[in-house]
C-alpha cells in the first residue's frame, strides 16, 4: 500500500461529511453498534477532559504506565503533522504510532459500516479509535476528549477506570457556553456513576465546585488536587504527596511549573485506575515524558538554522488566555535562570481570544512577529493579529512566514542571543514542525 493511504481515506471522508463538531452521541452510538460496540471491549480506560493540560496529563499517564512495564494505547487530538499521531498503539518497549496500512484499513471498514449516513469526520475517526484499541492487546487505554465532554464522541465508554478533569477555563464558548460553570458542567459529563474521578488543579473555584458537586451526585470516589494530592518543587526536585505519603522525584522533563500539577494529576489518575506505580517507575516517567509542541525546545531543523546564532527556540501550541498565562510563567522561569530577550513569533485562529493570549506576555516579550496560519481556514490575517498584540500592550509587526521572521531577526539582531517563542495555535505549531522537518514520532 502506498505511503499515507490513510490520509487519502480521510481526505475522501472530508468531501462526504461536514467539517467540525456536532455535539451529540446518537450518530457515533449508531455507528459503533454496527461495528459490534468495540468501545465495550477496551482495556481499563483513563478518560481525560479539560481546557488546558489534557495532552500533558495523557503524556505523563503514558510515561508512568510504560515505565511500570504496561502496554498502553493512547488517543489524543488534534494531531500536529499527521493524522496517525492521534493513535498510539501499545508495543513492547513503548507505544508506536499506528502503521499506515492498519490505519487505512480501519478507516475504510468504519466508513463502510456507516453506510453513507450523516456523520462528522471526527465521529468516524473516534470510532476508528475504538476499533483499533479493541483489536490490539493492551493493559490500559488513555483517551483524551476532543471537545467538551458530555457530548464528545469519546464519551461512549460506559465504565472508565477513571475520569480525569484537568484545568478548566474559557474556550470553545460557541459550543460549551459563555460562563466557566457551564463549561465545567460540560466537561463533568464524562463522569460515570460510581467510577473514580480525579480533579486536577482548577484556577476557578466556581468550576471546582461544579465538578465536586457532580462527582458527589454520581457517587464517584473522588480525589481533588490541593485537597487529596498535590505536587511542589523542593531543592530542585518535584515532591508528589497524597494519602499514601510522599514521592521525591526529578523535575519533569516538560518545562514550566504548571507541569508539576499535570504530572500530579496523572500519578493520581493512574493510581485511581488501579495501577501500582513504584518510585523507580515514577522517576523514569518524569525524565522520559515527551509531548510535542508543548514548550518543546527546538534544537535542530530547517527553521532553527535560520535563527540568530545561539538563539534558544521554544514551540508551544497553547492558544487561549489560560494557556498564555502558563506559557508566560514558564518563560519567566527560564528568564530567572538564564536572562535573554524574549521575542514571539505568533500565528492564531479566529475562534480564540488573541488579545487575552498576548496580555500574558506584557512586560516579558520584547517584540512580536505575527504570521498567517496557512494550515487553517480560520487563521487570523497577520496584520489583524499584530493589532491584537498591540492592544495587549506589545510591540508587533506582521511578516509573511516563520522563516521570514527568523531571517529578519538574524539580520537585524544586535545583543545577547534571544529566546524565541513560536506559538499561538496547535495548527500553527504543527505547520512549524512540518516545515522544520521534525514531525512527532
Amino acid at each position: 500500500m502506498t505511503t499515507l493511504s490513510a490520509e487519502r481515506e480521510i481526505e475522501h471522508l472530508m468531501t462526504l461529511h461536514p467539517k467540525g463538531f456536532d455535539l451529540s452521541l446518537d450518530r457515533v452510538t449508531r455507528l459503533l453498534e454496527r461495528l459490534g460496540n468495540p468501545q465495550d471491549r477496551l482495556p481499563p480506560v483513563i478518560h481525560i477532559a479539560g481546557t488546558n493540560g489534557k495532552g500533558s496529563c495523557a503524556a505523563f499517564s503514558r510515561a508512568l504506565l510504560e515505565a511500570a512495564g504496561h502496554l498502553v494505547h493512547v488517543h489524543t487530538s488534534p494531531h500536529l503533522v499527521n493524522w496517525h499521531e492521534r493513535y498510539r498503539l501499545a508495543a513492547e518497549g513503548g507505544g508506536k504510532l499506528v502503521d499506515d496500512d492498519v490505519f487505512a484499513e480501519a478507516i475504510a471498514r468504519v466508513a463502510e459500516a456507516n453506510q453513507g449516513q450523516t456523520i462528522t469526520v471526527f465521529e468516524i475517526l473516534t470510532a476508528v479509535t475504538f476499533v483499533l484499541f479493541s483489536e490490539h492487546p493492551a493493559e490500559a487505554a488513555i483517551i483524551e476528549v476532543g471537545l467538551g465532554g458530555r457530548f464528545d464522541a469519546t464519551n461512549v465508554v460506559k465504565r472508565p477506570a477513571v475520569s480525569v478533569i484537568m484545568p478548566i477555563s474559557m474556550d470553545h464558548e460557541a459550543y460549551l457556553g459563555d460562563r466557566v460553570e457551564l463549561i465545567a458542567a460540560e466537561k463533568a459529563g464524562i463522569m460515570k456513576r460510581g467510577c473514580p474521578v480525579v480533579i486536577g488543579a482548577q484556577e476557578s473555584d466556581t468550576a471546582l465546585q461544579v465538578l465536586i458537586e457532580t462527582a458527589e451526585r454520581l457517587d464517584c470516589p473522588t480525589v481533588v488536587y490541593g485537597q487529596d494530592f498535590l505536587a511542589f518543587e523542593e531543592n530542585g526536585r518535584m515532591v508528589y504527596q497524597d494519602e499514601d505519603g510522599l514521592m521525591d522525584l526529578p523535575l519533569p522533563r516538560l518545562p514550566g511549573r504548571h507541569q508539576y500539577a499535570n504530572a500530579a494529576a496523572a500519578i493520581a489518575a493512574v493510581k485511581a485506575a488501579g495501577f501500582e506505580i513504584g518510585h523507580r517507575a515514577a522517576e523514569r516517567a518524569m525524565t522520559h515524558v515527551a509531548w510535542p509542541a508543548r514548550m518543546q525546545k527546538l534544537t535542530q531543523g530547517k527553521l532553527v538554522d535560520l535563527a540568530p546564532k545561539g538563539a534558544e527556540i521554544w514551540l508551544d501550541g497553547g492558544h487561549n488566555p489560560g494557556a498564555g498565562v502558563v506559557i508566560a510563567e514558564a518563560l519567566a522561569e527560564q528568564e530567572e535562570k538564564n536572562p535573554r530577550p524574549l521575542v514571539l513569533i505568533s500565528g492564531m485562529i479566529n475562534t480564540k481570544d488573541q488579545t487575552g493570549y498576548f496580555s500574558a506576555f506584557k512586560g516579558l516579550a520584547r517584540h512580536v512577529y505575527t504570521v498567517p496560519v496557512s494550515s487553517s481556514d480560520a487563521g487570523v490575517p497577520n496584520d489583524e493579529l499584530a493589532l491584537r498584540a498591540e492592544e495587549a500592550g506589545l510591540s508587533a509587526e506582521p511578516v509573511s512566514s516563520v522563516a521570514s521572521a527568523l531571517m529578519l531577526l538574524r539580520d537585524s539582531w544586535d545583543g545577547p542571543a534571544p529566546r524565541i517563542l513560536i506559538g499561538g495555535s496547535l495548527y500553527f505549531a504543527g505547520a512549524v514542525l512540518a516545515e522544520n522537518g521534525t514531525p512527532p514520532t
